[in-house]
Parts: C-alpha cells; sequence; structure tokens
C-alpha cells in the first residue's frame, strides 16, 4: 500500500509538471538546445529525488523538470503514515539577468522569493535577509546525490536526496 502511495504522488507530481512544462514555440525549442551551452546550467538538479535523511516514518521527495534555458520547475512533498503532510512548488527562475529560487508551500498563497547569491557549475545559494526562517537556501552536487541546506539564524537543516532509479 506504501508504495502505491509514492507512486502516486510521483505520477501526481510529474503529470503536474508537465502540465507547467509545456513547450511549444520554435524559441523554446531553440532555448533548450541552447541551455546545454550555458555556465548557468543547473540540470543535475533534473530529476526525481528522495530524501536520504529523513526522520523515521516520513519520506520526502523532490521533483525537478526544466522549462526552458530560464526556467526550472520543481515540487517537493513528504509522506507520513501514507498522507502527503507537507508539500511545496518551487521555481529556478531567472528573471532581469538574476536567478531567483521561489518557493510557495502549499499554505501560502504567493511564492517567497530568494535571490541567488552565488553559483557554479556544482552548487547555487539564495538569500532572502528579511526572513526570519530560512534566510538561506543552498543546494549543490555531490557526486551522484544533492544536498540542500536551509538555514537561519540559529537554525539550519540538511537535506540529502539520492536520484530515484525510473524502472
Amino acid at each position: 500500500m506504501k508504495k502505491i502511495v509514492i507512486l502516486s504522488m510521483t505520477v501526481i507530481a510529474i503529470l503536474f509538471l508537465s502540465s507547467c512544462t509545456s513547450n511549444n514555440s520554435e524559441e523554446s525549442k531553440t532555448q533548450n538546445n541552447e541551455i546545454s551551452k550555458s555556465t548557468e546550467n543547473f540540470d543535475w538538479l533534473l530529476g526525481n529525488w528522495k530524501r536520504n535523511n529523513e526522520k523515521e516514518n516520513r519520506e520526502t521527495f523532490e521533483i525537478w523538470k526544466k522549462t526552458n534555458n530560464s526556467e526550472y520547475s520543481g515540487i517537493g512533498f513528504t509522506i507520513q503514515n501514507n498522507d502527503t503532510i507537507k508539500q511545496e512548488k518551487i521555481k529556478l527562475i531567472k528573471l532581469d539577468k538574476k536567478w531567483v529560487l521561489e518557493v510557495q508551500p502549499q499554505d501560502e498563497p504567493e511564492p517567497i522569493a530568494f535571490n541567488m547569491t552565488s553559483y557554479n557549475d556544482q552548487e547555487f545559494i539564495c538569500e532572502n535577509k528579511e526572513l526570519d526562517f530560512p534566510k538561506l537556501i543552498k543546494y549543490w552536487k555531490n557526486e551522484s546525490k544533492i544536498n540542500a541546506l536551509v538555514s537561519g539564524d540559529d537554525m539550519e537543516i540538511s537535506f540529502e536526496f539520492k536520484r530515484i532509479i525510473e524502472k
């Protein structure tokens, strides 16, 4: 039963992201071909990920898709006792030549913006110092895994995700 719920949530998330990331124009196809040439490439985020270091009886997932050369879309969700207890939409988007990480928890009407303050081909850091928590969100590539750190003044939460292999 647990596998069915997880599989169902994954399918729902994939369908959601597919509907959000439809590219039909020739311009979008051209932009997608140019992405791999860019130094602002976050393709290492792409895929289905499961958190390794989650609390007992919980499972957390992130699913990332590329919309075009200036936007990546994601969804994150946590399941406990076969019930989704947390869900958020995530976007990494380039606005006015600057990258912004937008996070929209399920109970928030608008996304919360974090400005990218540094990045390279294996990591990025985004900040919003106006918030109590988190003030900083960092993602980085760790061999075949990805890690994330969410931190504020006196608190930080570490995430380690491994890729879910699709069969």
